[in-house]
């Protein structure tokens, strides 16, 4: 097998909890580079005594695009593969050699496997591709947030899935995202044609609960011709009924639901929303049907429109509910003790297993 020269790049920003962890980790490559961002605590102090290469650099105003540049002119020219990651996120061991494995000539970018998130009990919750090793020269960092890794080369992109590279992702949940919003909003005004930053902006819009303008920047983006990615449609009118039922508009709601589901039938996450809502109007047969459709779908898609809820204990306390609610006993206790055990600290699905076997 070729040998490479493999280099880690990051920004970071008062991270000094997570920073042994992170360099054991990725200590597999040849060089591990850090553009920090204006870090208070001790992590560069911990970064240089472990034996990376640490530049200090200022991005007023701040976007993410041009931080990763700068973290990527520290990878030297000579390098072979560059490695994105940052300090909250670990490798499965071996990745070095697995990476060299797969990096066929020709190739110019990776594709793996990344665990974005995990449940109280340490599963992985949502999963998805990302495909942050790359050639040296022929890409760039573009948009002030939800940066994208942008192909600049002169030949054709040559992008290689590699199923065996793991990488993890341990979120620091105390970060405050404040600058989200304002960093779409200009990521938007400097590319309205670009559907996946109207899809963000209006999700955002949604998280900040400010209803109507994520309903209208989500039906922006449903019309936008590059608007094509079926899970995304079907995410975006999702968020557009989440942002009715926060107005208390349930008719509508329920309509761009069905607009979902009719959109991406294979995802299990429109029914199960729907559901919930059919529950909360107490239409329990209706919500117990979309659930025995939403669990005829096997699988979760390979994209970070996963949503957990669809996934883990909910679903199956949900239609334990509702079995119960519409007089399938045995049914209403087969689903809570999956529910149960998927989930075996909550005291209220307890409850209702011993409420219903009695």
């Amino acid at each position: 097998m070729k040998k490479y020269k493999v280099c880690v790049y990051a920004i970071c920003k008062n991270e000094e909890k997570f920073v042994e962890r992170w360099v054991n980790s990725m200590k597999e490559a040849d060089l591990i580079v850090v553009a920090d961002t204006g870090s208070t605590d001790n992590t560069v102090k911990k970064l240089k005594e472990m034996g990376v290469k640490v530049t200090s650099i200022n991005i007023t105003p701040w976007r993410f695009d041009k931080a990763r540049n700068e973290s990527l002119k520290l990878v030297p020219d000579d390098i072979d593969i560059c490695v994105c990651t940052d300090l909250d996120e670990v490798f499965l061991s071996g990745w070095r050699d697995k990476v060299e494995a797969c990096w066929d000539e020709g190739v110019t970018r990776l594709r793996y496997n990344y665990n974005w998130n995990f449940d109280e009990y340490g599963n992985p919750a949502t999963s998805f591709y990302i495909n942050k090793i790359h050639g040296r020269h022929e890409y760039k960092w573009t948009h002030p947030v939800h940066e994208v890794l942008t192909y600049i080369g002169d030949n054709k992109e040559n992008e290689k899935t590699c199923d065996n590279i793991l990488l993890n992702h341990y979120a620091d949940n105390s970060k405050s995202r404040s600058s989200y919003l304002p960093l779409l909003e200009m990521s938007v005004l400097e590319d309205p044609e670009d559907d996946r930053n109207m899809h963000y902006l209006g999700r955002e819009y949604m998280f900040y609960h400010k209803w109507n303008e994520s309903i209208d920047t989500l039906i922006k983006h449903l019309k936008m011709p590059k608007a094509t990615w079926k899970p995304e449609r079907c995410a975006s009118m999702r968020f557009i009924a989440r942002s009715y039922i926060g107005l208390n508009r349930l008719e509508e709601a329920s309509m761009w639901y069905d607009k979902a589901i009719l959109e991406e039938p294979n995802l299990r996450e429109a029914y199960v929303e729907k559901a919930y809502l059919e529950y909360m109007k107490e239409n329990y047969n209706n919500s117990y049907d979309l659930l025995n459709k939403a669990l005829k779908i096997p699988n979760k898609s390979n994209s970070y429109i996963n949503e957990e809820f669809c996934w883990n204990y909910f679903i199956y306390d949900l239609m334990s509910v509702n079995a119960y609610a519409i007089g399938k006993k045995q049914e209403a206790i087969k689903y809570c003790e999956i529910a149960n055990k998927l989930n075996p600290n909550n005291e209220r699905i307890k409850n209702n297993l011993e409420i219903m076997k009695n």
